[in-house]
């Protein structure tokens, strides 16, 4: 039962969580526990509070998930292409961005997690986005590298999905992954590879 304002808003002021500290909180649970981790009761012992609190900002799980996917959209995609934009020259952007998306997904169970929880709805739709949002910035990068936009897109999936599997074996196997120094030198190759290979006919 959804408890009255008042009540609500005095254990705010012990606590004073935001819809943000949920969604964040939701997120630690999804890297953790997959989808299926994200209830209420335990989100809320973690947040040290009660569910009055959830109550307060969101009408049911289902907008929570709502909001910690859209968090980690913003974070995960959208923070780091604005962080991106003062790099004028495309082949420093994208070596920086191969970069700082493989270190933070080497961080970042969600990259890994989400996908397995493709089938739920709310959570296709923002691989949807995201995937898109992602590919077409890459592709667009390839552009400005001088390729046409058919071969831009094919090489930007194919460094996609070549970030996709890295970060797979970050979390499964690392040890098969070059490290440190030998690590930047990998990653450095796969692009020398994507942006110097013979122009497709």
């Amino acid at each position: 039962m959804v408890r009255r304002r008042d009540e609500v808003a005095r254990e705010g002021r012990r606590q004073r969580l935001t819809a943000q500290d949920w969604a964040d909180a939701a997120l630690s649970a999804m890297g953790e526990g997959g989808l299926a981790a994200v209830a209420v009761e335990p989100l809320a012992a973690r947040l040290g509070t009660t569910k009055g609190s959830f109550y307060w900002h969101f009408a049911n799980r289902e907008a929570l998930i709502e909001a910690a996917l859209h968090r980690w959209e913003q974070k995960a995609t959208e923070a780091i292409i604005a962080g991106l934009a003062s790099e004028p020259d495309p082949e420093l952007r994208l070596r920086r961005l191969f970069s700082e998306a493989s270190e933070l997904a080497a961080h970042d169970p969600l990259e890994v997690s989400l996908p397995a929880s493709a089938g739920h709805p709310q959570v296709a739709a923002v691989l949807r986005r995201v995937t898109e949002r992602r590919v077409g910035y890459l592709a667009q990068l390839f552009v400005e590298l001088g390729f046409p936009p058919e071969q831009a897109r094919r090489r930007a999936l194919l460094a996609y999905t070549g970030y996709l599997g890295h970060t797979q074996l970050t979390h499964a196997v690392p040890e098969t992954l070059p490290a440190g120094e030998d690590g930047r030198r990998y990653l450095d190759s796969v692009l020398d590879t994507l942006m110097t290979a013979a122009p497709e006919s």
